[in-house]
């Protein structure tokens, strides 16, 4: 090879000028309607001749056919070398070559996740309108309206604001057009995420809100614009990458809110047994063994929690969404104010007999609620039974492990004489059972209520669809 035109994106072909066995030689391939339109002549069996209309006609169909199935195609031409230069005229149609990059059999359910989940997909490629077509057909991805770049290119900004809103596709296009759709997406207040491998993508990553590029075959270009690299170049591992998003954020609210309610369930109860002037219902041992051993090791296995099963049902999040809201200022509220009071009114119910005794049943009490609220933030919207209630292991070993830690504190020497705990009977256990089931029933029935709700709204809703 003795020189080359490289590929570019305005051109759609490339061309090399080879030294052969009968002298140098011009070679084109490329998108065929930019191969046609160097082309003044057809090989035939015969050799080359004229490419007349009929010709290019036939050319035409030939590669519309093939594009229809789902093929890349790309046209081939030969020429004459023009004074050891590599020029694009007066060349010679070869014929049509037909590549297939069937989509990945996962790609199609992953697309309809991503809808379920509220992401809408547009498709962007440089293939031609009917390869475009054949490939959407194949994935389930609605598009009513097909866009070429040179059409794109004709559209003033507020007609493609108009047409992003419909389901649109965009075939033979170029990067700066990307770059254009991404600018009026983000226009509109969205949240946009987009895909490149090449060098020319890189400002269209680096405007998206989320640029993901092509660790596999992508540019390192492109892969220092982006934000995120795939390394298995895999459409579903994006839908896969956004689930886990959602379940880290949804864990990092209950873990937040859950540590919250804990700690102003032990403030209200210290507060208020301050104002009516009562003895300590917590000393200051018993507070870090509350905060420090008990409520950390729930805590933390609570963040493991599991993707939830509807996750991937519910629309984007706003990007505002605080993590924990006035709906969680409530639930903390609520929490804080029933486990304070009812420790509370344990310790004071208990004071005239033994006050060591009424702060140690308090003391195990609080603990026993820390634990048994958690259940009421696996899930801030699911019930337990519709997530599992043994699908976190790590929080029921943690459970174990801390309300035997606190069994040790009420009964094993040492501890009672650091934490100041007296043996408690059956019936301060009983008390604290009693005490302990609104915290477990009322929310999971609430949710439940509201799941049934819910359920019944979809049903309607699909059956007047």
């Amino acid at each position: 090879m003795l020189a080359e035109i490289p590929f570019s994106s305005e051109r759609k072909r490339m061309s090399v000028l080879a030294q052969g066995g009968s002298g140098a030689k011009v070679y084109s391939k490329g998108a065929p309607e930019q191969v046609l339109s160097i082309c003044t002549q057809v090989m035939t069996q015969d050799g080359p001749r004229s490419l007349g209309g009929e010709d290019a006609a036939a050319i035409t169909e030939a590669y519309e056919a093939m594009a229809a199935e789902g093929l890349r195609v790309i046209g081939l031409a030969v020429g004459a070398a023009q004074g050891g230069e590599i020029r694009e005229e007066d060349m010679t149609f070869l014929g049509l070559a037909g590549l297939i990059d069937p989509p990945r059999p996962e790609v199609r359910a992953a697309i309809g996740a991503a809808r379920s989940a509220g992401i809408r997909v547009i498709m962007i490629t440089g293939d031609s309108p009917l390869t475009a077509e054949a490939i959407v057909g194949q994935l389930g991805l609605p598009a009513g309206k097909t866009l070429t770049g040179d059409a794109l290119e004709a559209l003033e900004d507020a007609e493609l604001d108009q047409l992003l809103q419909q389901d649109v596709l965009f075939a033979r296009t170029r990067p700066s057009h990307k770059m254009r759709i991404v600018s009026a997406l983000q226009g509109q207040h969205q949240i946009v995420a987009i895909t490149g491998d090449g060098v020319n993508d890189a400002p269209a990553l680096k405007q998206a809100d989320i640029g993901v590029s092509m660790g596999v075959r992508g540019t390192d270009v492109a892969k220092d614009a982006s934000d995120l690299v795939l390394l298995d170049d895999n459409f579903a591992t994006i839908v896969r990458a956004i689930g886990e998003g959602r379940r880290q954020f949804g864990n990092v609210r209950k873990f937040v809110r859950y540590l919250l309610s804990s700690n102003a369930g032990e403030v209200i109860a210290l507060l208020i047994n301050i104002l009516i002037g009562g003895p300590l219902i917590f000393l200051a041992t018993q507070i870090l063994w509350m905060n420090l051993v008990t409520d950390g090791m729930t805590a933390v296995a609570l963040g493991l929690e599991k993707g939830e099963p509807d996750q991937m049902e519910h629309p984007p999040r706003r990007k505002d969404t605080p993590i924990v809201g006035w709906g969680g200022l409530l639930t903390i509220l609520a929490l804080g104010l029933y486990t304070g009071l009812a420790s509370l009114w344990l310790f004071l119910h208990l004071l005239d007999g033994n006050e060591d005794l009424a702060r140690t049943a308090a003391f195990t009490a609080m603990v026993v609620f820390e634990k048994a609220s958690v259940f009421a933030f696996r899930s801030l919207h699911l019930p337990c039974w519709r997530i599992g209630f043994f699908s976190n292991p790590l929080l029921l070993a943690a459970l174990a492990v801390t309300i035997g830690a606190q069994a040790a504190a009420v009964y094993w020497p040492p501890l009672q004489v650091l934490l100041h705990t007296v043996p408690l009977q059956w019936e301060q256990w009983g008390l604290i059972c009693l005490l302990v089931l609104p915290i477990l029933l009322v929310p999971e029935a609430l949710k439940t209520l509201r799941y049934l709700a819910a359920r019944r709204r979809q049903g309607r809703a699909a059956v007047a669809a």
